[in-house]
């Protein structure tokens, strides 16, 4: 099974995701823009209309959806509009992209369970979004904490 989150700068949602038991694999790209196979440079324009975001292949038998988006929504500020920390820009976004419509379904009654609980003191903003064409991230992007031995974003 596949899952697609973006939630602020993708280094730091791809680390919090890869080590949960259950995931397979990751890898972090560009979703939900308008120009095909995009570099890191043309998404940071904010023209390009793209999430950064981490594309996780997981294991259902072993955790549920429903505990990565548990995952997702306790990983970022969903209530924070193209923003995460320092970080600003629409590739900065918090987004769910949807792949099936169980996932749909799923998505949004998290999201509007967490509106209800009051688990946030402003609303969620969070996108729900049919996932569109994955572009995989630049090589270097990709495990970077893993490959610059760095443990955090430093916000």
């Amino acid at each position: 099974m596949k899952a697609t989150f973006g939630a602020g700068c993708f280094w730091g949602v791809e680390a919090v995701f890869k080590e949960l038991e259950g995931v397979i694999s990751t890898q972090v790209g560009y979703m939900g823009g308008t120009l095909a196979h995009p570099t890191y440079e043309q998404v940071c324009t904010n023209e390009t209309g793209h999430a950064e975001v981490v594309e996780i292949k997981y294991n259902p038998l072993r955790i549920s959806y429903e505990d990565l988006l548990e995952v997702f929504w306790n990983s970022h500020n969903p209530t924070s509009l193209n923003r995460q920390g320092e970080d600003r820009g629409s590739q900065y976004r918090s987004a769910i992209f949807f792949h099936d419509a169980e996932q749909e379904k799923t998505a949004h009654a998290s999201k509007e369970k967490k509106g209800v609980e009051g688990t946030f003191k402003k609303p969620i903003v969070t996108e729900i979004s049919r996932a569109s064409e994955f572009y995989r991230a630049e090589e270097y992007h990709q495990n970077y904490f893993e490959k610059n031995g760095v443990a955090a974003c430093s916000i």
